[in-house]
C-alpha cells in the first residue's frame, strides 16, 4: 500500500483522537492579500502571531502585568500569557508592571506565522528591614550620581540574572556603587535590530552574547569602544587571541573591541530512545541529516526524525546553516540543506529543538553546543550531544564595550569580572552549561565539581573544525537567511510532497538509486531556482555571488527584501513541482 495513504488514513485517526496535528491544523492560505478570491469575498492580509508569557526572576507567571507592542496593549492573566496580531514589521515588546522594572525587547516578525518572545521581569526593592525607602519614582539624594549599566543581548534570563545576582555580591560592584539589580538593565534585542537600537538608545554601556557576527556589524558602525582599562587588560593578556582556529578578540587599528566571554560549538542533540525504537540510526555528520532514512516522518511534525529552526528566527541555526555551506560549498550545501529542510520539523527557536530532542519528539536536532550539554545532564541515559565528524566551527561569544556607554569605567570592571575565572562559574551552572574561555575556572572550587564540562571543552578543543571564514558567513548573511525563509520554511509543504515522491519511487524500485540522487539534487540546487530581480527585472539564480551582491540592500531595504523572500518561495514550488514531473516522466 502507498505510504502517503497509510499516512493519510493514520492522520485521520490521530485528528479523531484529538491529536494536535500542523499540517491538518493549518489554517488554509488566502489568496493574494486584499484581492478578491472569485467568490466576490476580498481575503484580509496575512497577519503574523507575537505570543509569549510574562515571568518573574523565579519563572513564575506574572498576572496584572501589561504588554504593549505598536500603541496597542493587553493585560496578562493567571497564566502570564499575552497575544498579538500584527502586520509584518520589526516590534518592541514593552512590559510593565507595578512594583517591577519596566522591560523592553525586540523582535522581527518576518512573514505570517507565530513569533514567541517570553519575558521576564525584575521586581524592585520597596522597602526592607535595613531602612531602604519605597520606591516613589525619585532616586534618593546620596551625594553621589547613581551608576547604572544597561546591557544589550542576546543571552537568556537565566544566564542574565545569575550574572547580576553574582556580580553585586563582589568588592568591585561595591567600588562603583553598584549595589541594587535595577543598576545593571538588559535589553533583549534581535541581532538584526543591535545597531538601530543601539544608535537610537544612546546610553547602552555593554554588548554580551549573540555571536561574533553581530558584534562585528556592530563594530564596523563604529558602535564599539576598545577594551583598554587595566582590570581588562590585565585579563586579556591571558586569553589567546585564538581558540580552536576561531577569533577570541576582535582587533581594530591594533585595539580589542571585542572579546570572547565564552566559546561555542554547534552540531546536534539526539534522542537515543526515539532513535532506537524507530529503528533509525544515529547520525554522525551533517549529511546524515539529510539522508532519505529519515524521510518517513516527514508528515508526522509530532514524531519528526530530525528538528531544525527557521534561520531568520535562529542565530545559532544560521551559524549551523553557514558552517553547511562552507564545508560543502555553496551548491552542494544547499542540496543538503534542503533535503535536511524536507526531513525536519522546523521550529521558531533554538530553545524549542532542543526541548524537542529531550522530549523525544525527535531523534535529532540542530543544537548548540550548551543546549546539548544541558540536555545530557537532564536526560543523561536518553541524549547526547554530537559533534560532527565532517567538520564544525568553534566561536567566541563576545563581550565589548559599548561606544555610546556613559559608565566606560564601571562597564570594563563588569567586562573584566565576567572574563574572570570567579565570572566565569556562572558558565558552570547545571541549567546552563556553557564553555568557558578562561579554563582556569576549571580550578575553582565550583570548577573542581564539574568534571563533565571540563572534559566536554577538551573534546570542543580537540573537535574536527573546519576553516571557516567569519567573513564569508557575513557577505551573504541576510540573503541565505531569507532564502532559507522563503524556499524552505514557507514552501516546505511542496518540498515534503517532492521529497516523499522521490523517496517512495526510489522504494518501489521504479528509480535507481543513480535517478533518486540526481532527482533529490535537482531539488535543492539554488542554481535551478530561477527568479526576477526586483531591482533590474532580470531572470537570476541564487548563486553565491548574487546572495553577496544584494546582501546590503536586503538587510536595510525591508520591501525588497518582502518582494525577494515571496519571489524565492514562488521560484522553490515550482522548482519542486518540476522535480515530480521529472520523476513521472521517469516512471511512466
Amino acid at each position: 500500500m502507498d505510504k502517503r495513504l497509510i499516512i493519510g488514513v493514520l492522520a485521520v485517526i490521530v485528528v479523531v483522537g484529538g491529536l494536535y496535528i500542523f499540517v491538518f491544523n493549518k489554517a488554509p492560505t488566502p489568496p493574494d492579500d486584499g484581492n478578491d478570491n472569485g467568490d466576490g469575498v476580498v481575503t484580509p492580509p496575512e497577519k503574523a502571531t507575537i505570543e509569549g508569557v510574562v515571568s518573574d526572576e523565579d519563572g513564575d507567571p506574572v498576572s496584572g502585568a501589561t504588554v504593549t507592542i505598536d500603541g496597542g496593549t493587553v493585560t496578562t492573566g493567571s497564566d502570564g500569557a499575552y497575544r498579538f496580531e500584527v502586520d509584518e514589521g520589526i516590534y518592541t515588546v514593552t512590559v510593565s508592571k507595578i512594583g517591577y522594572d519596566d522591560t523592553s525587547s525586540s523582535i522581527s516578525a518576518t512573514g505570517d506565522g507565530e513569533y514567541t518572545i517570553d519575558i521576564d521581569i525584575i521586581e524592585i526593592d520597596t522597602g526592607s528591614d535595613t531602612g531602604t525607602e519605597p520606591d516613589t519614582g525619585t532616586e534618593p539624594d546620596t551625594g553621589t550620581d547613581r551608576v547604572e549599566l544597561k546591557i544589550i543581548t542576546r543571552h537568556g534570563s537565566d544566564i542574565l540574572f545569575k550574572a547580576r545576582a553574582a556580580f553585586l555580591e563582589t568588592d568591585i560592584a561595591a567600588e562603583y556603587g553598584i549595589t541594587d539589580r535595577t543598576q545593571i538593565k538588559f535589553l533583549g534585542v534581535s541581532s538584526s535590530l543591535w545597531v538601530d537600537t543601539i544608535t537610537r538608545s544612546g546610553d547602552i554601556d555593554i554588548a554580551w552574547g549573540g555571536g561574533p557576527v553581530v558584534f562585528d556589524i556592530v563594530n564596523g558602525e563604529g558602535l564599539l569602544s576598545p577594551l583598554e582599562s587595566d582590570a581588562v587588560t590585565a585579563i586579556l593578556d591571558i586569553i589567546p587571541d585564538e581558540i580552536s582556529g576561531a577569533a577570541s578578540k576582535r582587533y581594530t587599528d591594533g585595539e580589542v573591541k571585542w572579546v570572547g566571554s565564552a566559546i561555542s560549538s554547534f552540531g546536534f542533540t539526539i534522542n537515543t530512545e526515539f532513535l532506537e525504537t524507530e529503528g533509525l540510526p544515529e547520525p554522525t555528520t551533517w549529511s546524515a541529516l539529510g539522508n532519505e532514512t529519515y524521510a518517513q516522518f516527514a508528515y508526522f511534525p509530532s514524531v519528526t526524525a530530525i528538528g531544525t529552526a527557521d534561520a531568520t528566527l535562529s542565530t545559532s541555526n544560521t551559524r549551523m546553516f553557514e558552517i553547511i555551506l562552507q564545508t560543502y560549498g555553496w551548491e552542494d550545501g544547499w542540496e543538503l540543506l534542503t533535503r535536511k529542510g524536507a526531513n525536519s520539523r522546523i521550529f521558531d527557536k533554538s530553545e524549542s529543538v532542543r526541548d524537542a530532542a529531550i522530549q523525544g519528539i525527535i531523534g535529532a536536532g540542530t543544537t548548540i553546543d550548551f543546549y546539548g550539554y544541558t540536555a545530557q545532564l537532564e536526560e543523561p541515559e536518553l541524549c547526547k550531544y554530537v559533534l560532527p565528524q565532517d567538520g564544525t566551527a568553534v566561536n567566541a561569544d563576545p563581550i565589548a564595550l559599548v561606544s555610546t556607554s556613559e559608565e566606560p569605567e564601571a562597564a570594563q570592571a563588569f567586562i573584566a569580572w565576567i572574563l574572570s575565572p570567579e565570572g566565569q562559574e556562572i558558565w558552570l551552572d547545571e541549567s546552563i552549561n556553557r564553555m568557558p574561555i578562561n579554563p582556569a575556572v576549571f580550578d575553582t572550587a565550583l570548577g573542581q565539581t564539574r568534571p563533565d564540562l571540563e572534559a566536554s571543552y577538551t573534546s570542543t578543543l580537540d573537535a574536527i573544525t573546519i576553516n571557516f571564514s567569519d567573513e564569508v558567513a557575513l557577505s551573504y548573511e541576510t540573503a541565505m537567511m531569507f532564502f532559507y525563509k522563503g524556499t524552505l520554511v514557507e514552501a516546505q509543504g511542496d518540498l515534503i510532497d517532492a521529497w516523499i515522491e522521490l523517496v517512495d519511487a526510489e522504494d518501489a524500485g521504479d528509480i535507481t538509486h543513480k535517478e533518486f540522487l540526481t532527482l533529490a539534487g535537482d531539488l535543492g540546487n539554488p542554481l535551478n531556482l530561477e527568479f526576477t530581480d526586483p531591482e533590474t527585472g532580470n531572470t537570476v539564480t541564487f548563486t553565491e555571488s548574487y546572495a553577496q551582491s544584494i546582501n546590503d540592500r536586503i538587510t536595510t531595504d525591508a520591501d525588497f527584501k518582502a518582494t525577494l523572500k515571496d519571489a524565492w518561495r514562488e521560484a522553490a514550488i515550482a522548482r519542486y513541482q518540476s522535480v515530480v514531473d521529472d520523476l513521472q516522466a521517469l516512471t511512466g
